[in-house]
């Protein structure tokens, strides 16, 4: 960084506006509308399937369709927008103009992925909205149908199901993090979308391969095993979605004790994003 940027301070205005072009840029990409249409599209479908619901509950199977729409969708949104978003700037030489002036490379980072988080949160508010009425609307006439299963009052915690999709665009933001990790450094963005798919396998499977080594005698592997099982989020602790429809909530502790894990793999990565693309010419 030169002496005019040093004497500069870090501005949360300047971060504000990179992350504000992002989100407009973002917007405005066919990938966003066509992946939010077909989302959404599937979440409205979830109540024409529930004849392929192989023994739980028909408003658990909608709850759990919709969010496995979202999960799908939303990963591969936060993975193409990501990469797409931060290499357009270095191959159109706008990051070269803007890195110029006096803006912090943290600025540019931290406001290239809050932009990007402000986009998934979005995608998340309109699917888990439709969702909520959807699984309202059903439940209701299933109350109206067959009032003595309904006895105790609703079985489904609509608040639940906000906390599910603020749980949801919090490890998306973990991905888009991750991805920006691997941007920082990458020199295509066909590399860093398979990176980043790579990566999201890994942080939906890590825990398996925690248990399973769990038991090894080995000390060094044992310690190997569960040091990158920090290194790598465990993705399946978002998943809190198996008490909704059968009458239970989540607990409120849990719910933060999730965000203040996802929260801090955002804040470490995207630190490590700053650090890797401040050693980056450009």
């Amino acid at each position: 960084m030169s002496t005019a940027k040093r004497s500069v301070p870090f501005s949360l205005s300047r971060l504000g506006i990179v992350a504000g072009n992002t989100f407009l840029e973002a917007v405005r990409q066919k990938l966003f509308n066509f992946l939010l249409l077909l989302a959404v599209a599937l979440v409205a479908s979830a109540q024409l399937f529930r004849e392929f619901n192989f023994g739980s509950s028909e408003l658990k199977f909608i709850a759990d369709f919709g969010f496995g729409a979202m999960v799908f969708f939303g990963s591969i949104l936060t993975i193409a927008a990501t990469a797409q978003l931060f290499f357009s700037e270095i191959e159109n030489r706008t990051a070269l103009t803007l890195l110029a002036k006096p803006i912090w490379r943290t600025e540019f980072i931290f406001g290239k992925l809050l932009g990007v988080f402000a986009v998934v949160g979005v995608f998340c508010a309109l699917t888990t909205g439709l969702l909520l009425a959807l699984i309202y609307n059903r439940e209701t006439a299933l109350i109206e149908a067959h009032p003595e299963a309904f006895e105790a009052g609703r079985l489904i915690h609509y608040g639940d199901l906000l906390m599910m999709g603020v749980l949801q665009w919090l490890k998306f933001g973990v991905l888009a993090a991750i991805t920006l990790l691997v941007a920082s450094f990458s020199n295509t963005n066909l590399f860093t979308v398979v990176m980043g798919f790579f990566m999201l396998v890994i942080c939906h499977l890590q825990y398996l391969a925690r248990d399973a080594y769990s038991h090894v005698t080995a000390l060094p592997l044992r310690l190997l095993v569960q040091g990158l099982g920090y290194v790598f989020p465990n993705f399946q602790v978002f998943n809190l979605a198996d008490q909704i429809g059968i009458g239970q909530g989540i607990d409120p502790m849990v719910f933060v004790r999730v965000g203040g894990y996802a929260l801090t793999y955002i804040a470490v990565f995207g630190a490590l994003a700053v650090y890797s693309f401040s050693q980056r010419e450009i």
